[in-house]
């Protein structure tokens, strides 16, 4: 499992993590950069661990960049970034009904799921792709941009968000959720030591993470 956290601006921690919950490898990052991952995952390797499969956020590129590789898109991120685009209460049938599609994605398989989101295409797919045109430019736009957007990032993910599922002999999770969990701790008692400079602050973070390792 791999994933970025920040603290600030252009001051992040990209993390390394393994099933068993033992953080391999973390680094400080601006930002977060596939190149950065690749040479995280290369660095791991020569430590003499053998990667059997890897979760991720599904950045632009990341996926071809790790082919030789079973990767899984982690659920929770689709699901957020759906929501972001529809919103957490969304008004429009489609994206309601696309809303609780995305409920059904940690609980379903792989095929129920495939079908499920064909089946909405199916239904909404000339609502989404609705143009309207400016007659003055001749210029045209999608009325329902967001909500295409949404859909789009699921057509573009779902191979990657089962992968889980087509390799059951790996155990690969489905989510990045246990090291979302380290964030979240770390974060937390981070927060008790305000003030701290950026120097202190790495320390601060090394030790929680070697010390989550014991």
């Amino acid at each position: 499992m791999m994933d970025t956290t920040y603290f600030g601006r252009n001051f992040g921690v990209m993390v390394f993590k393994d099933s068993e919950g033992q953080h391999l490898y973390w680094n400080y990052v601006k930002y977060e950069t596939i190149a950065a991952y690749v040479e995280g995952i290369n660095h791991i390797k020569k430590q003499g661990v053998q990667i059997k499969g890897i979760v991720c956020d599904g950045r632009k590129g990341l996926f071809k960049a790790l082919a030789v590789y079973p990767v899984q898109m982690c659920q929770f991120h689709q699901i957020a970034i759906v929501t972001r685009y529809i919103t957490r209460k969304p008004r429009l049938q489609a994206s309601i009904e696309l809303k609780k599609l995305m409920h059904l994605l940690p609980k379903t398989d792989k095929e129920s799921f495939s079908g499920a989101l064909d089946g909405w295409y199916q239904k909404w797919s000339d609502y989404i792709n609705e143009r309207a045109v400016n007659p003055e430019t001749g210029k045209s736009w999608y009325v329902h941009k967001r909500l295409r957007s949404a859909y789009k990032s699921l057509e573009r993910n779902k191979e990657y968000l089962f992968t889980w599922y087509d390799n059951k002999n790996l155990n690969i999770p489905s989510t990045n959720n246990k090291l979302e969990g380290s964030f979240t701790d770390l974060k937390n008692k981070l927060r008790n030591h305000n003030g701290l400079s950026r120097k202190r602050k790495e320390k601060f973070i090394d030790g929680f993470l070697k010390a989550s390792n014991a």
